[in-house]
C-alpha cells in the first residue's frame, strides 16, 4: 500500500529550529500537511481537532516529555493506532525501553538526515 503524501503529519518539538528542520525534511520526501506543536499539550490538542496520520515528537521537552503524549495517544481508542516515531538527541537505553513499553512506533537518534527519516517512516508507514 502506498504512503498518503496528503496524510496529516504532527511534528512536536520545543525547539523552533528543529521544527523548521524536520518540516523541510518531510516536505522533502514529499508530505504535503505538515502540522506543529511545541509542547505535548498542544500536540494532544491538534490530535482531537484534526485526524492525524503520523506523529514525529521530540523526546527531550518542557513542560511535558515526549513520552506523556505517548502515553496518552496510546490511552486513547481514538488516536491509539496513529503512529508515533520518537526523536531523541541521547540514546539512553532506559528512555527506548520505555518509549517502547509506552507503544512508539520507532526511535531517531540525533543528528539525522532525510534518508534516515525516509527509512524510519517507512518502516512504519510502508515504502513511498
Amino acid at each position: 500500500m502506498a504512503v498518503d503524501m496528503n496524510m496529516n503529519v504532527l511534528i512536536v518539538d520545543d525547539y523552533k529550529t528543529m521544527l523548521r528542520i524536520i518540516e523541510n525534511l518531510l516536505k522533502q520526501l514529499g508530505f504535503k500537511n505538515i502540522h506543529q506543536a511545541t509542547d505535548g499539550g498542544m500536540a494532544l490538542e491538534v490530535l482531537h481537532k484534526t485526524s492525524v496520520g503520523l506523529i514525529i515528537s521530540d523526546w527531550n521537552m518542557q513542560p511535558m516529555t515526549g513520552l506523556q503524549p505517548l502515553k496518552e495517544v496510546r490511552a486513547d481508542p481514538k488516536l491509539k493506532a496513529t503512529p508515533f516515531i520518537m526523536i531523541t538527541a541521547e540514546s539512553k537505553t532506559e528512555n527506548v525501553i520505555a518509549a517502547k513499553e509506552a507503544g512508539v512506533n520507532n526511535y531517531i537518534v540525533k543528528p539525522f538526515n532525510a534518508e534516515t527519516l525516509k527509512q524510519k517512516i517507512a518502516a512504519v508507514l510502508g515504502n513511498f
